[in-house]
């Protein structure tokens, strides 16, 4: 064999080895360090009930919140490659001042059955387009943004009002607090760790190896 063929097959054999890394679709386990990539929620306990086969991952998130619009695309992406593995669970601070009105808006929205498919329409309405308001919108401003998505803007009101939006957003409230979550975009893996990380993909990368760790039944 020649020294070209040999170095093109080494080449190839290399490449190949490598091909399953990039071509992976869920989880890749890399090496993480408690106190500096997540910290391990004392007593944590996921928010949602389980799913068979799935590890809850928690975003912490605010409409207002310029990081979460600007992770919002590459978290998008990432759950596409994550359906399998990951049950997905958005949940709005309601941290006061103006997070509060857009938190219950979310809540109403899910309590409507709109929530999902409107979530990347809010971010471009408030950091895009600027046809919502960042501080104090109306009852009536909201409801027209989610008249697009065939809600009655009287229903809409009543559900924002109500008590099953309040309920959720009370619930929301509670898990975000135990969870020593003081900031948004956070990400919390199987209501156990709370990922820290040095960017949007240092985020994403620390969460797929908290899966893998909770799918593969071990411990910290």
């Amino acid at each position: 064999m020649s020294r070209r063929v040999f170095l093109a097959t080494a080449l190839i054999v290399l490449a190949s080895a490598f091909v399953p890394a990039f071509a992976a679709d869920g989880p890749v386990a890399t090496p993480i360090t408690e106190g500096t990539d997540y910290i391990v929620i004392s007593d944590g306990k996921p928010f949602a009930t389980p799913v068979k086969g799935k590890v809850e991952v928690v975003e912490v998130f605010g409409y207002t919140c310029p990081h979460c619009a600007h992770f919002q695309p590459e978290l998008s992406a990432w759950l596409r490659t994550r359906a399998k593995q990951v049950n997905f669970v958005p949940l709005a601070a309601p941290f006061g001042g103006y997070w509060q009105p857009y938190a219950k808006a979310f809540y109403a929205a899910q309590t409507l059955g709109v929530a999902e498919k409107s979530h990347d329409a809010m971010f471009l309405a408030l950091h895009t387009d600027g046809s919502l308001p960042l501080h104090d919108p109306s009852v009536g401003e909201l409801g027209t943004f989610y008249a697009r998505y065939g809600v009655d803007p009287a229903k809409f009101a009543a559900t924002y009002e109500g008590d099953d939006a309040t309920a959720r957003m009370r619930k929301a409230a509670e898990f975000i607090q135990r969870s020593d979550v003081d900031g948004t975009p956070t990400l919390v893996v199987a209501g156990k760790y709370k990922v820290l990380g040095r960017g949007f993909k240092d985020m994403l990368r620390i969460a797929d190896a908290l899966i893998v760790r909770e799918r593969a039944g071990k411990t910290r």
